[in-house]
């Protein structure tokens, strides 16, 4: 299953370790992450998935693939800014928020459009938003998810 992990760019260092364990977690389960490709939130799960052997997706922002952290196995340059947001959100079959502010919350806000099971980790509170304590109950929470949109498992 592919995973999106969704956050901020400029994060506390709980929030970045979240991110690894989550991206680590999630590989080693064999699912693959899918993120915006930048730093922050999103180059800490990647880089967990990559320590533990996993597929990252970067879906980037900028027309430049070159733009990818060095976590990120394919990058995908969109062109198009935080419209691309909903990109991140429509590629995986779920999704996990970890913090962030509005780009986050718009990425949450297309998790719902596209029907995506979402468990948040210190995150917006929205209703909807499966609220969880630790990375390892994220993991659990979208592997377990009843739907995972068009994409199936």
């Amino acid at each position: 299953m592919r995973v999106s992990v969704i956050g901020g760019g400029t994060v506390t260092q709980q929030r970045l370790d979240a991110a690894y364990s989550t991206g680590r977690l999630l590989a080693e389960r064999g699912h693959t992450v899918v993120c915006g490709g930048l730093g922050g939130i999103m180059e800490a799960a990647c880089r967990g998935a990559s320590d533990a052997g996993g597929e990252t997706i970067g879906i980037l922002p900028t027309d430049r693939r070159e733009d990818a952290n060095d976590y990120v196995d394919t990058a995908i340059a969109t062109g198009l800014g935080h419209a691309r947001n909903a990109l991140v959100a429509m590629n995986g079959d779920a999704v996990v928020a970890i913090g962030g502010s509005g780009g986050t919350l718009s990425e949450i806000g297309f998790s719902f459009v596209y029907d995506r099971p979402l468990a948040g980790l210190d995150t917006h509170d929205v209703p909807g938003v499966e609220r969880v304590e630790t990375p390892e109950q994220a993991v659990e929470y979208v592997e377990d998810a009843p739907s995972c949109g068009p994409n199936g498992r």
